[in-house]
């Protein structure tokens, strides 16, 4: 989520036992991101909600996302992190 810092997404939040509102979708623009969180602002409210990553079920992009795996995909010697014969 953090390498799409300042896109609109549209996201998808499941809070159990909860009697008010058991699904909750939030549309907003991301303004940051942790292990464990996101932020988001509406930009049509100007409100800004922390979501712990827990209650995130999907997340949807209205255009192309960054996305990186595995973080450079070598060890810090340089190595491959994994190397696997193809099936």
């Amino acid at each position: 989520m953090r390498l799409n810092k300042g896109k609109l997404v549209t996201l998808y939040a499941t809070f159990e036992n909860n009697r008010e509102w058991n699904a909750k979708v939030f549309n907003g623009i991301i303004e940051a991101a942790g292990r464990d969180h996101v932020i988001l602002s509406d930009p049509q409210t100007g409100q800004r909600y922390l979501i712990p990553m827990v209650y995130v079920d999907y997340v949807v992009f209205s255009e192309e996302i960054e996305y990186e795996y595995p973080y450079g995909s070598t060890t810090q010697a340089g190595q491959p992190l994994a190397t696997y014969p193809p099936r």
